[in-house]
């Protein structure tokens, strides 16, 4: 399978699922608690649904690692990996920067991925090697190269549990032009764009990471974890323009060092 072809797929994917979602999207709609106590809905259900049902019918050989429902064909050597709706707590106070994720993995080696934002009609699809996509339009990180002059972004500044990584993070926000929490997905589409310069996020699922990881480095960023690994499966992520990107990791994870969960 040519990545050409994984690169119109997770595109074409994310735009079903995402559309299943948004036609919840401001509506009342009941909300239940996971046991992890993050808010799931009949939308975030609905939309991996039918996401399943067309890999199944697409891909029949490929596994499916997704929020909601879990693991399918874990002896499959490829995988796609879904968020039906990443940032559900925007979804239902009506927020619109929520999105939906897709991505396609070997190994922990991402081929490719996509990040769609229903209410903005905003699609970012990018495949190794191929390019970063925006509706259609070639798209590229920021060349910003101050962090004076920097968009900051994050989902929760408030980094719960972890001290030493939320110092850090007022001190580089301190630094920062404008530092906003326009999170969760919406914030690495921001970035691949050229809106923003920097995202971090102190807590990361793979089905949160895997997308946004090639999206962010097709569009000439650089993603890590806390840990400086370019990896989807780190937990964490920090994700950067390319002149950034040394500034903002000294600040935030000098050495990589795995003390900072202190």
């Amino acid at each position: 399978m040519m990545s050409e072809t994984l690169l119109h797929a997770v595109g074409t994917l994310a735009r079903l699922a995402g559309d299943t979602a948004n036609a919840f999207f401001g509506r009342r709609i009941e909300v239940e608690v996971k046991g992890d106590g993050s808010p799931v809905t009949a939308a975030d259900r609905a939309a991996e649904t039918a996401a399943r049902e067309w890999i199944r019918a697409t891909y029949p050989d490929d596994g499916i690692l997704g929020e909601e429902f879990g693991l399918e064909r874990p002896d499959a050597p490829r995988r796609w990996v879904l968020d039906p709706i990443d940032g559900t707590k925007s979804f239902i106070h009506g927020v619109p920067l929520w999105g939906t994720l897709v991505a396609v993995v070997e190994g922990e080696r991402v081929l490719a991925g996509a990040i769609y934002a229903p209410p903005t009609n905003e699609l970012v699809a990018a495949a190794v090697g191929e390019g970063a996509w925006f509706n259609g339009v070639r798209t590229y990180a920021s060349s910003t190269p101050d962090l004076r002059t920097a968009t900051l972004l994050t989902t929760d500044d408030r980094f719960p549990g972890r001290p030493v990584r939320k110092a850090r993070w007022e001190q580089l926000a301190s630094q920062a032009r404008l530092v906003r929490t326009w999170g969760d997905c919406y914030g690495y589409l921001l970035l691949a764009t050229g809106r923003a310069d920097i995202m971090v996020d102190d807590r990361m699922n793979p089905w949160d990471a895997a997308a946004v990881q090639v999206v962010v480095e097709e569009a000439g960023g650089v993603f890590t974890d806390f840990r400086r690994r370019p990896t989807a499966f780190g937990g964490d992520s920090i994700a950067t323009t390319a002149a950034l990107d040394g500034i903002v990791r000294d600040i935030l994870c000098p050495g990589g060092d795995p003390g900072l969960d202190a």
